[in-house]
């Protein structure tokens, strides 16, 4: 069996690591490029950085910070945030990244998928999808959580595989910061739909968490902020426990 991977992190706002609940009211979480080393040091399987503000100003901050933290993990590592175009890709790649994350720019623009997986390569290309439970419904949003498309996750999932999308990022903004687990019925659910890796994001709180998502949901991985910035939960540590539980992981 595969194994299963952990995943921390890094959102990033004006050089900082930052971190809410359900997408707001952000605190600093510490210099990302000390918690990037310290992850890749403590064993984490990927690390993830996703440039929150995303903005012109931001987007150098960030070049510079993907320059120097991929120097010095060795680890695979995302980035994601602001990413709208080709050459966007190209220079993140340039740049030391083993893949770039889509989130907004794919829905309004789904062509954006084909064009990334054809010139680069389905592997590089995860694609995010933040979903918020409306009316008993999934449905994706944008733009940092603040606007409502008109799609379900369930059908912009399949959409997006169908398109050329490596791995699926799939953030519960009703569990994101809460610490009381991943939302397992959402993630089991397009897990179930999809033939590619789905990376589960939002709630993680306790060893439990993790255990429970990769038992019920079957999820390629998980990926979690808080509570490894804060030092709640050790990944050397969780992947002891999950181990000791029968789950596959990389120690």
């Amino acid at each position: 069996m595969k194994n299963k991977r952990i995943i921390p992190c890094l959102d990033v706002k004006e050089g900082r690591t930052v971190k809410g609940v359900n997408f707001f009211g952000l605190k600093d979480a510490g210099d990302p490029i000390e918690l990037a080393l310290k992850y890749s040091e403590e064993g984490a399987d990927e690390l993830v950085l996703l440039d929150i503000a995303a903005n012109e100003e931001s987007r150098e901050t960030t070049l510079h910070l993907v320059k120097t933290i991929s120097k010095q993990i060795d680890i695979p590592f995302t980035i994601g945030g602001g990413i709208r175009k080709l050459e966007d890709v190209e220079r993140m790649l340039k740049a030391g990244v083993n893949k770039v994350s889509i989130n907004s720019a794919a829905v309004k623009n789904p062509a954006l998928i084909e064009e990334v997986a054809k010139e680069f390569g389905s592997e590089i290309l995860v694609v995010a999808i933040d979903s918020k439970n409306v009316d008993k419904k999934n449905w994706v949003y944008l733009s940092g959580g603040k606007e409502k498309a008109p799609v379900t996750v369930e059908k912009w999932a399949k959409e997006a595989q169908e398109r050329g999308a490596g791995e699926i990022l799939l953030t519960s903004m009703d569990k994101d910061g809460t610490k009381d687990g991943f939302d397992i019925v959402l993630l089991k659910t397009i897990n179930q739909l999809l033939d590619i890796p789905v990376i589960a994001s939002g709630g993680a709180g306790s060893i439990d968490s993790f255990l429970e998502v990769f038992q019920e949901a079957d999820v390629d991985a998980a990926l979690a902020a808080s509570i490894f910035h804060f030092g709640e939960v050790k990944i050397p540590e969780l992947k002891i426990k999950l181990k000791e539980r029968g789950i596959p992981v990389k120690i």
